[in-house]
């Protein structure tokens, strides 16, 4: 892991087996912490993978958080949309949670990637100035 400097952001490369077991344990965490808010009576079944998903795409990039994004609607769908611990068929409001969490997951994903860039370009120094600008062009 390296340091993405004035920020202090630990990344890991993208495609590496670190950044994909990050991602298994990011999913995990995340249903940990669902499972205590549908003890609590909490009936968003994708509200705890949402910020997890952001973290893991700004730390290892958008390889790992699409593999926890895929792995979780299933991981979802099993444990905590009733009957629980099984797989059944999806009602329709169960079938637009799980729609409207991967449009949210690519969205969120994109974000990530976006603050990961831009911090990475900052770290280098920010963007340089060219000596010409198109305005003053002479022809």
């Amino acid at each position: 892991m390296r340091r993405a400097g004035l920020f202090g952001v630990p990344r890991v490369r993208p495609w590496s087996w670190q950044a994909f077991l990050l991602g298994f344990v990011v999913v995990a965490m995340s249903a940990v912490l669902q499972g205590i808010c549908v003890a609590l009576g909490a009936k968003l079944y994708f509200a705890a993978f949402l910020p997890g998903l952001f973290v893991l795409g700004l730390v290892a990039g958008v390889p790992a958080a699409s593999f926890a994004a895929l792995f979780t609607v299933p991981l979802v769908w099993w444990a905590f949309m009733p009957p629980f611990f099984q797989f059944n068929s999806l009602t329709g409001a169960n079938a637009d949670s799980i729609n409207l969490f991967c449009l949210l997951a690519v969205l969120v994903i994109g974000l990530a990637d976006l603050c990961r860039e831009t911090m990475a370009i900052v770290s280098r120094g920010g963007l340089k100035r060219s000596d010409e600008s198109a305005a003053a062009n002479p022809q």
